[in-house]
C-alpha cells in the first residue's frame, strides 16, 4: 500500500488497519440450493486507502460491503471496523459505527418523494443537527462538490442516471464519513459518464483526505477500477484469488501470451479481458 510522503503521523495514520475480515464465511439457502458467496475470506484495509473489489457476478462482492456495515452477519469469522468486532455490538454500539460510514448503492438510493436537496439533507438530520442554515449550507457545498449546483430544489426523477448517482454521493458524504463503500457506481452508465463517474471518487477521496477517508470500491468496470485503485482484490469462489496493483491487472490483461501462466494469473487475465474461455465458470 501507499503510504506516501509526509509527516510521521501522517504515515502512521496511513499504516492503521480500519477494517479487517478474519476467515469470513457466509452463505444464504440450504441443502441443494445453498450459495456460498464468502467461504474464508481474510482481509485488511488500511486507513486513507482505496480498495477495488472485482470478480464475476454472484462473488460475494456486494455481500462484502453489507458484512461490513453490518446489514448482514457472517456465519463464521470476525469483521473488525475501528477496532470493535461489529458482531458483539449491541444495535446502539452499530448505530455509532454506521454514523461514520457511508454507502453509495447501485442505484443511488434517493427517495423518490424528496427534493435533492432534502436527501443530502437527511443524514445530517437523522444525526439531530436541527440548523437549518448549516444544513442548507452544507447541502449548498455537497452539491457543488459533486458538480450539481443550483439542484436542491429538484425532483430526482427530473436528474439523468449520471446525475442521481452524483446525488447520491452528495448525500453521502454530507456527513463527511471515514469509510465510504461504493456499490456498482457505474452501474447502467455510458462510458463517458463513468469516466466522470471515477474522476468524482478520486476527487471525493482528495476532499476528506483531512479525515483519512477509506474507499472501497466494489465494480466490474476495469477502466474504473484501474483509475480509481490503490489496490485491487479479486473475490471467486468464495475466496480471495489476486490481491495486488492495479499495475498487475493491467499487465496480465494485456499479455496476450501468458505461457507458464498459474491460475490465479490466467483468472484474472480472463476477468480482465472478459473471456469466456478460461478457469471462470459463469451461469449463462
Amino acid at each position: 500500500m501507499n503510504a506516501g510522503t509526509g509527516s510521521a503521523a501522517s504515515q502512521a495514520a496511513a499504516r492503521e488497519i480500519i477494517i479487517r475480515l478474519e476467515d469470513v464465511h457466509k452463505g444464504f439457502g440450504s441443502g441443494e440450493r445453498r450459495v456460498v458467496p464468502m467461504a474464508g475470506v481474510s482481509l485488511s484495509v488500511e486507513r486513507g486507502s482505496r480498495l477495488v473489489v472485482i470478480g464475476p457476478s454472484g462473488t460475494g462482492k456486494s455481500v462484502m460491503l453489507r458484512l461490513i456495515l453490518g446489514l448482514l452477519e457472517p456465519d463464521r469469522g470476525d469483521i473488525v471496523v475501528f477496532g470493535r468486532n461489529i458482531a458483539s455490538l449491541d444495535n446502539y454500539e452499530l448505530s455509532e459505527i454506521r454514523k461514520r460510514i457511508a454507502m453509495l448503492f447501485q442505484g443511488g438510493a434517493l427517495f423518490d418523494s424528496m427534493t435533492v436537496g432534502e436527501n443530502v439533507a437527511f443524514p445530517m438530520r437523522a444525526m439531530g443537527e436541527r440548523d437549518e442554515r448549516k444544513i442548507g449550507e452544507i447541502v449548498g457545498e455537497r452539491l457543488r462538490q459533486v458538480g450539481l449546483p443550483g439542484t436542491e430544489d429538484k425532483m430526482p426523477a427530473e436528474l439523468s442516471g449520471g446525475m442521481r448517482k452524483r446525488a447520491a454521493l452528495a448525500r453521502s458524504i454530507a456527513c463527511r464519513p471515514e469509510v465510504i463503500l461504493y456499490d456498482e457506481p457505474t452501474t447502467g452508465l455510458d462510458p463517458i459518464t463513468s469516466d466522470a463517474i471515477a474522476d468524482l471518487i478520486n476527487a471525493t477521496h482528495r476532499s476528506l483526505a483531512d479525515v483519512g477517508v477509506t474507499s472501497i470500491i466494489v465494480t466490474h468496470d476495469m477502466r474504473v477500477a484501474g483509475k480509481t485503485a490503490d489496490r485491487i482484490l479479486m473475490l471467486y469462489g468464495g475466496r480471495i484469488v489476486g490481491d495486488g496493483p492495479p499495475e498487475l491487472y493491467a499487465r496480465l490483461g494485456a499479455d496476450g501470451q501468458p505461457g507458464a501462466a498459474g491460475e490465479t494469473e490466467m483468472m484474472i487475465r480472463q476477468f480482465v479481458r472478459g473471456e469466456a474461455e478460461g478457469p471462470i465458470h459463469t451461469v449463462a
